[in-house]
């Protein structure tokens, strides 16, 4: 790979951190390094929720402030201009989850048609996004991914959840604002996947709106992929592609494990990467007709992708590539990416403080899980830390 290693510039990676912010962003990571303190952390903030102690505030100036924009849209703006002066655009994640009544569902979707307008209004929030568990129940996905009838009440709700996801991306079309439709659980993928396809073959009449996302930890996403280009070739459509590696690992493998089934997610952490690269190849190489959303906070694989786009021809803000990752994360890739005029978007998380924990939660353990990850944040923000006082 010819590319320059661009992500080691700490100066272009953290020019939007004040002091006070590395070191907080410095003593987080810090304690998030810490397994059996995020474990008990995580336990702790639980139970102070659950009995309604004061304790948001605490929440909100942290690990909040650090990994979400705001409570609502219009608190994440000063987020959003910041990064925006930087190249970096913003996907508002709207990041509540595990809601169950149609009626939180309705409001699920309403606060995404919300965003679209929002975003049509704005340049610097080019993407909208959200997670098919937000349009339905989990258990419903399921029934319909099995190929089990569904009662006629079932049916009832599962018109309703297909209603939800053409209203937004009806919405998406008219605004010319690319939806991303996240990947969950392997269990309720099916049914979201065909959904999808749906959609896309309904609005990616021009060029991708909707966007589906494939978890590259599942051994079987990369002839999904193939399958899914071939039905757009033969119906004249475009294909949108979040990549990702996944993360939902141990519930996977677990639940495998208790139905005594194959576990879909890929033998190893090497034949993950090996997949994801697949994946970021295979779509390069047919850009006709697919636009890539990379969600990847692995430097090779981003190395990767800024070889094959340079490889092509391509230029670096090429419309049908981008880059993403997580706010609170990863700033070294983002920044440098966008400081080289790629196409880069951090994923924006907001709800009201409470809401969001399920996903903070998992941002702590995912970076204690994730081999590497958070012992790469250190050494930047220290190598950061020790270049200002140098000057």
């Amino acid at each position: 790979m010819n590319t320059d290693l661009i992500f080691d510039n700490t100066e272009v990676a953290f020019s939007l951190k004040s002091d006070s912010e590395l070191e907080r962003a410095y003593f987080l990571f810090k304690m998030i390094s810490i397994e059996p303190l995020v474990r008990i952390g995580t336990a702790a903030t639980n139970f102070a929720i659950k009995a309604h102690l004061p304790i948001e505030g605490l929440i909100r100036s942290t690990v909040f402030d650090h990994f979400c924009g705001g409570v609502n849209e219009e608190d994440c703006l000063n987020v959003i201009n910041n990064m925006f002066e930087k190249g970096v655009s913003s996907v508002l994640d709207y990041s509540v989850e595990g809601k169950e009544s149609e009626t939180e569902f309705d409001s699920a979707r309403d606060k995404i048609l919300k965003i679209i307008d929002f975003a049509k209004a704005i340049d610097s929030i080019p993407i909208a996004v959200f997670k098919p568990t937000g349009f339905g129940r989990i258990v419903l996905y399921e029934k319909v991914s099995k190929n089990e009838g569904l009662t006629a009440l079932e049916e009832q709700e599962w018109q309703r959840v297909i209603s939800r996801y053409e209203l937004v991306c009806k919405k998406a079309k008219e605004n010319d604002v690319a939806v991303l439709i996240d990947a969950e659980e392997s269990w309720m993928q099916k049914a979201a996947d065909s959904v999808v396809t749906a959609m896309m073959q309904k609005y990616n009449t021009e060029k991708p709106i909707v966007y589906n996302t494939l978890q590259m930890y599942r051994h079987d996403r990369l002839a999904f992929l193939k399958q899914e280009h071939e039905k757009a070739k033969n119906g004249k459509y475009f294909l949108g592609y979040k990549l990702v590696r996944g993360a939902y690992m141990e519930k996977e493998k677990d639940r495998a494990e208790e139905h005594g089934y194959q576990s879909p997610i890929c033998g190893s952490k090497a034949l993950t990467d090996e997949n994801f690269n697949k994946g970021l190849n295979y779509i390069i190489d047919n850009l006709d007709c697919m636009s890539i959303f990379a969600g990847t906070h692995n430097e090779d694989s981003s190395y990767l992708l800024m070889s094959l786009m340079k490889e092509k021809g391509l230029l670096n803000n090429d419309p049908r590539v981008w880059f993403g990752q997580l706010y609170g994360m990863s700033d070294h890739i983002s920044f440098n990416l966008a400081h080289k005029g790629y196409n880069v978007a951090k994923y924006v998380p907001f709800g009201p403080v409470k809401d969001v924990m399920p996903y903070l939660i998992r941002r702590a353990e995912e970076n204690t899980s994730v081999a590497g990850q958070t012992g790469r944040e250190l050494a930047l923000l220290t190598k950061e830390k020790k270049r200002r006082k140098s000057l």
